[in-house]
């Protein structure tokens, strides 16, 4: 069975769509999916399955809904296309806080012209690099005062995101591999 990340979007922020982990891994074991363990509790899971990421990721949104009365929308990943963004680790040469570098993870590419929005919010020394379905960016004055982080993971993407910091990346990529 194939190792895949399940990214959830917009849990456990504050006192918002609260879910505990040990029950999130308990339904989405008893929908079928094997080996399931979560990263922190902000909806990080590792889980193995043969079915399609698009399946995967619909039915983890259906176990949310039906299990904790939430909408909240699922990015996959395979255990081998997260090593390739761990890999890539396009901003290594300036990131050096792992808990200001980020990725966001987007459903589909980015459209060019969200891409150049983007471009305009960032002020240096933050900066972006734009891979695929991934948004990676260095925020060194922190997150919380980001104008560029506030809108990586949000609905002006054009597709749904979820972000994680560069921590999180290498901590679940890790936990993949175990």
């Amino acid at each position: 069975m194939a190792r895949q990340i399940a990214l959830l979007r917009g849990v456990n922020l504050g006192a918002r769509n609260r879910i505990a982990m040990p029950e999130l891994r308990e339904a989405l074991a008893s929908a079928g999916f094997d080996d399931v363990r979560t990263y922190l509790q902000s909806g990080n899971v590792v889980l193995s399955s043969d079915a399609s990421q698009e399946q995967i990721a619909r039915e983890c949104e259906r176990q949310i809904a039906e299990r904790f009365g939430l909408d909240i929308k699922v990015v996959l990943r395979t255990r081998d296309e997260l090593a390739e963004v761990a890999r890539r680790n396009p901003l290594h040469a300036v990131a050096v806080n792992p808990k200001r570098y980020q990725v966001s993870f987007l459903a589909a590419e980015p459209d060019p012209d969200v891409v150049r929005k983007l471009e305009a919010v960032a002020v240096a020394p933050e900066t972006f690099v734009v891979i695929g379905r991934e948004m990676y960016a260095w925020h060194p004055d922190g997150v919380g005062r980001s104008k560029l982080a506030a809108q990586l993971g949000g609905p002006r993407l054009g597709a749904v995101a979820t972000a994680r910091n560069w921590a999180t990346v290498t901590a679940v990529l890790a936990m993949a591999d175990e």
